[in-house]
């Protein structure tokens, strides 16, 4: 009986601290930027930022589905593209938390929200892996430069962050349209 309530109590427990977290109405965390700026530029960080962790989860996907006669070169360079992905990520998560934006990288978020398109199941010839990648690329780059747009006025270090992620995914990109011509 008493490890019954003890249960209880710990998932009662459980359930309060989420609550607490959930409904936090305003940040812990003090900005420097106006309420507008700090909304515009959590806007813009929370679209790049379920799209940098579709964009690392589906290249990690396709990376173990790959196969071909270019299986090795393809599967190695799909790892560059998953950590730049990963560390760009993080980059922007703690940059909307600097400004006192919770970021939300949940799994049901990322799938709601991701600009990308989502990867079928099984084994992918590796031409088709190289436009897969390119696609995921170029749809993370495209709301990426949506976003530098509407956060410059708003608040030019989110922005010069999202510029020097955009400058390196568009190296990749370039790298990864190249293998298909």
């Amino acid at each position: 009986m008493a490890k019954d309530t003890k249960k209880n109590t710990k998932k009662a427990d459980t359930k309060s601290a989420v609550a607490k977290t959930s409904s936090a109405a305003t940040s812990p965390i003090t900005s420097t930027l106006t309420a507008a700026q700090q909304k515009t530029a959590g806007a813009a960080l929370q679209q790049s930022l379920v799209d940098l962790i579709d964009l690392s989860l589906v290249t990690k996907q396709v990376h173990w589905a790959v196969v071909g006669p270019r299986f090795r070169s393809v599967h190695l360079a799909l790892d560059e593209v998953v950590a730049d992905a990963r560390t760009f990520t993080d980059e922007v998560a703690e940059r909307a938390t600097a400004i006192g934006v919770m970021p939300d990288g949940r799994s049901t978020t990322v799938a709601k929200d991701s600009a990308l398109a989502k990867v079928g199941e099984g084994f992918t010839a590796d031409e088709d892996v190289v436009d897969i990648t390119t696609a995921a690329l170029t749809a993370t780059i495209k709301r990426l430069r949506r976003n530098i747009e509407k956060v410059g006025g708003a608040d030019p270090v989110t922005e010069d962050l999202l510029i020097g992620i955009t400058a390196r995914l568009e190296q990749l990109h370039w790298m990864w349209q190249a293998q298909a011509v």
